[in-house]
């Protein structure tokens, strides 16, 4: 299943460490300021979208959205919508977390979006890589130095943690207690992550 990569214009420090999760039949979109990753990644766009306020206008023959400065969508918002337009189901966000606030929240509620629609996403930025959990149980293993379950979206219940130092068994998170920050997986182990109701942010720090 070919996948649709989005970058954004957040800054990203570890190239090299982001040029690992690329693949060759990548389908790279790239909004606006992201421009300005795409030799350090090593990678030719497929599509340009964007309202260029972070990066001049491109002229090239490569496929370009010039979209409105004044909008609803954020340009990365608009990309993963275009994807989906396109048929596309499984996402990498790469660029979308750092810098503004308001635009890494943004970006992480693109992940709930996807996953109501039971689309496969991540998003990652020089030190974790994220992820939205829900009924399917998702396995981290011990090369991550810790995870964090995150709630940002209403209440989950029944959440679930095995192999960690940290378990739980039909637990509940909410938005006014984050307790899941931190957890670590028992070496040699590898840990899982569930919920029966609603969905949590997972982050794991590499």
């Amino acid at each position: 299943m070919k996948r649709c990569v989005v970058i954004g214009a957040a800054e990203i420090s570890d190239y090299a460490k982001i040029k690992t999760f690329l693949r060759e039949d990548d389908f790279f979109i790239i909004c606006d300021g992201g421009l300005n990753h795409c030799d350090r990644l090593g990678i030719k766009p497929n599509l340009i979208v964007g309202d260029f306020d972070s990066h001049k206008p491109v002229h090239s023959d490569t496929e370009t959205i010039v979209l409105p400065r004044e909008k609803d969508d954020t340009d990365s918002v608009f990309a993963v919508k275009e994807a989906l337009r396109r048929d596309y189901s499984d996402f990498l966000l790469i660029g979308m977390a750092g810098g503004r606030l308001d635009h890494t929240l943004v970006n992480t509620s693109i992940l709930i979006k996807l996953h109501s629609m039971n689309k496969t996403a991540a998003l990652i930025d020089d030190f974790s890589e994220m992820q939205i959990v829900g009924e399917k149980e998702i396995f981290i293993d011990d090369s991550y130095s810790y995870f964090s379950l995150l709630n940002i979206s209403g209440t989950a219940k029944g959440i679930t943690i095995k192999n960690a130092k940290y378990t739980l068994q039909n637990a509940v998170i909410d938005c006014t207690y984050q307790y899941g920050t931190s957890n670590e997986v028992l070496k040699g182990k590898t840990a899982s992550v569930s919920v029966k109701k609603g969905c949590l942010l997972l982050i794991k720090i590499w």
